[in-house]
């Protein structure tokens, strides 16, 4: 693959997973802001202001992983490993329109559950292509873990 075809697919990568997390924003912002505060949280709540730079480095992460495997067409078939990241990715920001922007803790723990599950369907895959890109994408689902116990602890608390 010549190398500005190989930069031009990082930035690809980049701005697929990237509008994923601008769709987050837009779907959270309000909910954040107004109906979030009034929810009771268990007290390991991570404070408001970690998420931010918490996601913006998890998409870079995932970002590089899907671009490493990406790198590797032609040499193997990425077509599954792409298409379980493109998947997880829509998990991703139907949780953010289920939990903040319909107010659905309840069925936005199912939609985390299978997202936890998808994240690990496409890290195996892609740690079978390359291995740097599978264990780039364990911090995420270290992340999506907790955000998961988080995700039922408050729909516990708030049935």
């Amino acid at each position: 693959m010549h190398p500005a075809a190989t930069w031009v697919g990082l930035l690809g990568w980049l701005i697929v997973t990237y509008a994923v997390a601008a769709y987050g924003a837009l779907s959270t912002s309000d909910g954040v802001r107004t109906w979030y505060p009034s929810l009771a949280k268990p007290s390991w709540t991570p404070p408001n202001w970690l998420f931010g730079p918490v996601w913006s480095l998890l998409y870079l992460s995932m970002a590089l992983a899907a671009w490493l495997i990406w790198c590797e067409a032609g040499r193997r078939d990425v077509r599954r490993p792409l298409a379980l990241y493109l998947g997880q990715l829509t998990l991703n920001a139907s949780w953010s329109m289920v939990f903040f922007g319909w107010r659905q803790p309840g069925p936005a723990f199912g939609v985390i559950l299978l997202l936890l599950a998808a994240i690990l369907l496409t890290a195996v895959a892609f740690h079978r292509v390359r291995p740097l890109a599978g264990w780039l994408l364990a911090p995420y689902i270290a992340w999506v873990g907790f955000a998961s116990a988080l995700n039922g602890a408050i729909w516990w608390l708030n049935r």
